[in-house]
C-alpha cells in the first residue's frame, strides 16, 4: 500500500510540475511575449498538452486506485490522502472521456485565438474575431460530446470551474437576483461626473500604491509578482510563486481595485496548506471560491469606508494636485457611485451582477446552437441595453471586451457573481468571529482577517468539493439574500438619481 501511494504521488507530482510549466508559456503569452510569437507559442502549448494529457490517460492511474481503495476506505474523509485519491480518480475519469486530438488542437486553436482577439478589440472589429470564436465554439461542443448524455450541455463546462453545481441551481440563484439589481441600478444610478476621478493619475504612483495594497494584504515580493497585461489575472507556479497582473490607465484609478482583486486570487493560493505542494490538492478548489477572494478583498474590504479612512490618506499625498481639496466622503461616494457603465471589470457593485447574467446567458445559446456567432455583437448589445440600461456604441466596449471566450473559458462568467454573493456570506462569519474586524480595517490592519481566510478557506485547497467547501465555511449553500442585503444597507439610504 506504501508503494502504491508513492508512485501515485509521484505520477501526481509530475503532472503538478507539467501544468505548472503549462500555465508559465500561458502567462509568458499574455504578459512578456512579442506579438511575433504568436505561432510557436501555440505549437508548445499543443505539444505539451499532448504530453500531459497522455500522462493523465494512463492506464496505471486505474491499477494505483485499485490497489489504493482499501486503504482510502480506512481513512477518515478529511484526510490528505483519501482527498488525494477521490479527486485523482475524478479527473483521470473525466480526461479518459477526451480524445488527445481534441486536447491538443484546442490548446493550439485557444493560443491563436487569444492573439486574434487582443489585435481585434484593439480595433474595436468583430468581424476579425468571428472566425476564432468559431473555431473554439467548436472545439468546445466537440468537447460537451465527449461526456454525453447529459442533462444540460451547460453542465459540462461548468464542471471544470464548478465541479458539482448544475446550471439550472444558478438560473434559480440569477432569477432571485436580477430584478433586484435591476431596481437597484434603476433606482439609483447617477450620471454625476467626479471631475477629480479623472486624474490625471501617472502610472508609476498608481504601480506604486498598487504594489502597497498588496503588501499591506500580507504578500511579500520574494513570493510575489505584479506586471502588467491586456486583460488582468493571477496565477500561481507554486507555493512560493504567484504572479498578479494588472492595467493602468491615467484617467481612473480602478488600478487599486484591480489589485485588490487579483491579490485576492494569490492570497487563496498562495495560503494552500504546505502538505498539498505539488498535488492536484493544492489550488484554490473552485472558481466560485476563487471569485468570492478576489471579491471580497476588491469590494467589501476595499470599497468600505473604514479602509479608505486608513487608506485615502496615502492616495491624496501620492496626488495632491488633484485630491488635495476632496473630501474622505467625496471620494469614497464617487468610488462606489452606481453607475450604467459597459466594462464589466470596471462596474460598480450592483450592475456588476447584470454584466454577469449577460454573458451567462449568451454563453448557453451559444453553446445550444440556438444562437450564432454572427449573430452574437447584436444579441449582446439588444441584451445589454435591456439589462443596464444604456447602448453599446462599439465592439470593444461590448462583445470583445474580455478574454475569457477567445482562450475557450464558457462557463466560468456566472462564477464571478455566484463568489461576489458568496464573499458576503463569507465576511459575514469572519465578521462574527473577529468581531472589531472593521475597526483592525479602519487602522490598516488586515493580518487578522488574512489569518482567518487562510484557517478556514485557503490552507484547504481542494481537499473537498466545492459545495463541502461552502458548507464548511459559512453553514449552508450560497444563498443570495445576504449580498442583496448588503447591497440594500450600502446604497438603499443613497437619494434615488
Amino acid at each position: 500500500m506504501d508503494r502504491a501511494l508513492a508512485e501515485l504521488k509521484d505520477r501526481l507530482g509530475q503532472l503538478t510540475d507539467l501544468r505548472r510549466t503549462e500555465g508559465l508559456l500561458l502567462w509568458d503569452m499574455q504578459v512578456f511575449m512579442p506579438a511575433g510569437g504568436g505561432p510557436t507559442r501555440a505549437a508548445q502549448l499543443a505539444t505539451l498538452g499532448g504530453i500531459i494529457h497522455e500522462r493523465v490517460v494512463d492506464d496505471r492511474f486505474g491499477e494505483l486506485f485499485a490497489e489504493l481503495e482499501p486503504y482510502v476506505q480506512s481513512l477518515r474523509h478529511d484526510s490528505d490522502d483519501a482527498a488525494l485519491v477521490r479527486l485523482a480518480q475524478r479527473d483521470w475519469d473525466r480526461a479518459r472521456r477526451v480524445p488527445k486530438e481534441l486536447t491538443v488542437e484546442f490548446a493550439e486553436v485557444s493560443a491563436q485565438s487569444y492573439e486574434a482577439w487582443v489585435k481585434a478589440r484593439e480595433a474595436s472589429d468583430f468581424a476579425a474575431f468571428r472566425p476564432w470564436l468559431e473555431r473554439v465554439l467548436d472545439l468546445r461542443r466537440r468537447y460537451v460530446e465527449c461526456f454525453a448524455p447529459y442533462d444540460d450541455p451547460y453542465d459540462v463546462l461548468l464542471e471544470d470551474y464548478e465541479w458539482g453545481m448544475r446550471t439550472a441551481e444558478i438560473r434559480g440563484i440569477f432569477a432571485v437576483l436580477e430584478p433586484e439589481l435591476r431596481e437597484l441600478v434603476a433606482a439609483h444610478a447617477s450620471d454625476e461626473e467626479d471631475a477629480f476621478m479623472r486624474g490625471p493619475f501617472p502610472i508609476a504612483q498608481q504601480e506604486a500604491l498598487s504594489r502597497e495594497l498588496v503588501e499591506r494584504f500580507g504578500a511579500t515580493w520574494d513570493q510575489f509578482r505584479l506586471d502588467t497585461t491586456v486583460h488582468p489575472f493571477e496565477i500561481t507556479f507554486g507555493l512560493g510563486d504567484v504572479r498578479l497582473t494588472s492595467r493602468y490607465a491615467e484617467d481612473d484609478l480602478l488600478s487599486l481595485f484591480t489589485a485588490m482583486h487579483e491579490c485576492g486570487h494569490g492570497l487563496y493560493e498562495w495560503g494552500v496548506s504546505p502538505t498539498l505542494e505539488r498535488t492536484p490538492l493544492c489550488t484554490g478548489v473552485s472558481a466560485t471560491l476563487h471569485e468570492s477572494q478576489s471579491r471580497l478583498w476588491e469590494n467589501v474590504v476595499g470599497r468600505s469606508l473604514p479602509f479608505w479612512e486608513w487608506f485615502y490618506p496615502r492616495v491624496r499625498e501620492t496626488f495632491p494636485t488633484q485630491l488635495g481639496s476632496v473630501s474622505l466622503e467625496d471620494f469614497h461616494r464617487a468610488i462606489n457611485r452606481v453607475r450604467r457603465s459597459h466594462i464589466r471589470v470596471d462596474a460598480d457593485e450592483t450592475s456588476y451582477g447584470l454584466h454577469v447574467i449577460l454573458r451567462f446567458e449568451l454563453e448557453q445559446r451559444l453553446l445550444s446552437g440556438e444562437l450564432d456567432v454572427e449573430d452574437l455583437p447584436d444579441a449582446w448589445n439588444t441584451r445589454f441595453e435591456e439589462l443596464v440600461g444604456i447602448p453599446v456604441p462599439s465592439d470593444a466596449l461590448g462583445v470583445l471586451q474580455d478574454a475569457h471566450w477567445s482562450g475557450g473559458g464558457f462557463g466560468y462568467f456566472p462564477t464571478y457573481l455566484l463568489g461576489t454573493v458568496l464573499s458576503v456570506q463569507i465576511w459575514g462569519k469572519a465578521r462574527a468571529e473577529i468581531p472589531d474586524v472593521e475597526e483592525q480595517i479602519g487602522r490598516g490592519e488586515f493580518q487578522p482577517l488574512h489569518e482567518w481566510l487562510r484557517e478556514n478557506i485557503y490552507a484547504l485547497g481542494s481537499k473537498f468539493t466545492p459545495a463541502e467547501t461552502v458548507e464548511r465555511v459559512v453553514g449552508g449553500p450560497i444563498d443570495p439574500q445576504p449580498y442583496l442585503a448588503y447591497l440594500r444597507d450600502k446604497f438603499g439610504a443613497a437619494t434615488p438619481a
